[in-house]
């Protein structure tokens, strides 16, 4: 009987001491769920909100499982090569595993989890740095939907603001931010205080292995480009 590929020996000895118990503990557990699930899937993120992400993951929670973090670790566990991979065409979705993207091992159908992932989208607030979306300017006039105790910090962001008997007011035209620019720490407060969303986050689908089927999901990207990486 050939020796199994699960039971090779792993040598972490590039990684740092402290984490290194917690890096073998994922690789274990990845490799458990090579057996436990029937298909497994590389997906990327963009805008990672990690409560939404959680409460994703809580939905599916007793059909899947999932894996983020250290590619390279992910890599290691499923292996980076046909000579060292656990199951027959696992390396190539270790070559996929590049920026942000993550594993899914779930019991689920084909079907249930691309529908799944087309129809999740969640809207948040962006960040510092993330693009606008849109531009965003402010008439001059009274400011209504922010009361005379916020007048001092709107200053504080660049806002032309003054009281006006007791209302917020903005003395000249102000832009907050132009469609596709970065978005400055201040500019990400006001948008905020202003309730407008900016960032998607969002879920796609990579490639999906299950035993002896392999599929790309990303155009452009082919089995062959996989192959050469």
């Amino acid at each position: 009987m050939p020796k199994s590929k699960r039971n090779r020996q792993v040598t972490l000895s590039k990684t740092k001491k402290k984490g290194r118990a917690h890096k073998e503990n994922i690789v274990n557990l990845i490799r458990e769920s090579a057996d436990n699930y029937s298909s497994l899937y590389v997906f990327g993120f963009e805008n990672m909100r990690n409560l939404k992400f959680k409460e994703f993951r809580e939905q599916l929670k007793s059909s899947s499982r999932f894996f983020l973090g250290s590619n390279k670790v992910m890599q290691l566990a499923l292996g980076r090569s046909a000579a060292d991979e656990i199951k027959p065409g696992l390396y190539k979705i270790s070559k996929l595993l590049r920026g942000d993207t993550g594993l899914l091992f779930t019991n689920l159908t084909k079907e249930e989890v691309e529908r799944l992932f087309n129809q999740y989208e969640e809207y948040d607030f962006a960040r510092t740095g993330s693009l606008a979306t849109e531009k965003v300017e402010l008439k001059e006039g009274p400011l209504d939907q922010f009361t005379h105790e916020m007048e001092p910090f709107l200053r504080k962001q660049g806002m032309p603001v003054r009281l006006n008997k007791g209302v917020v007011e903005l003395v000249s035209d102000y832009v907050v931010c132009e469609e596709g620019a970065p978005l400055s720490p201040e500019a990400a407060r006001i948008l905020r205080l202003l309730g407008i969303k900016m960032a998607t986050f969002k879920l796609h689908l990579i490639c999906r292995w299950a035993p002896d089927q392999f599929e790309i999901y990303v155009e452009g990207l082919e089995n062959s480009d996989v192959e050469s990486s």
